[in-house]
């Protein structure tokens, strides 16, 4: 008897956490609850937006280990025929993806704190009614090691938008300057990169 039910709460735990790991987004602009710790500081945050299909991934070692990322959250600034407008885009440059901006807010933080992590990018593409994946990598370095990796695929269609990741430090996290990478990319060739940091006092 006793073997059954741990079985059955094996087979649970693992419906579980594979049903965590795609969720639909529902409500553009909206955010939802804390995401779900794993061992070793891996995480999967809730994702919510439109039409489409998303996923956070990734985890938090070294100085940020025993931290945990939360909600995601996008809102479309411009659409694409605005994108399109203020980048002068002509169809024949294909695809073309550009992070215009990237922050975090606080960028002055306590042990324990909680930070958003927030970049707007365009998407420019020859059809506007097309959609292509996209993946948001947010790389955290502390000291020159990585220490954080938070990445979010999702599903896009022409136009600007604003996405948010929050992460919430250990209540031991090392004080100093933590260096945050961002990419966005699609497939292996179309990328853009910036850089911003946030301090831990």
């Amino acid at each position: 008897m006793k073997k059954r039910a741990v079985v059955f709460l094996l087979i649970f735990a693992l419906v579980f956490v594979s049903s965590c790991q795609t969720i639909p987004e529902e409500h553009k602009g909206a955010a939802t609850g804390a995401g779900v710790g794993a061992a070793a500081g891996a995480v999967l945050g809730q994702v919510f937006g439109k039409n489409t299909k998303s996923t956070i991934i990734g985890g938090l070692i070294g100085a940020l280990v025993g931290g945990a990322i939360g909600h995601y959250f996008y809102d479309r600034k411009r659409t694409g025929a605005e994108t399109a407008d203020k980048y002068n885009y002509d169809s024949s440059e294909g695809l073309v993806l550009k992070i215009e901006d990237a922050s975090i807010v606080p960028q002055f933080i306590g042990p324990g704190g909680k930070v958003d992590i927030l970049m707007t990018y365009a998407v420019l593409m020859p059809s506007a009614d097309g959609s292509i994946e996209i993946t948001e990598k947010r790389e955290i370095r502390y000291n020159g090691e990585l220490v954080g990796n938070p990445e979010v695929r999702v599903t896009r269609s022409a136009g600007t938008y604003t996405a948010s990741v929050s992460m919430t430090l250990p209540a031991d996290a090392k004080k100093g300057l933590y260096i945050v990478t961002y990419t966005v990319k699609s497939g292996d060739e179309t990328a853009d990169a910036l850089q911003s940091s946030f301090t831990v006092k």
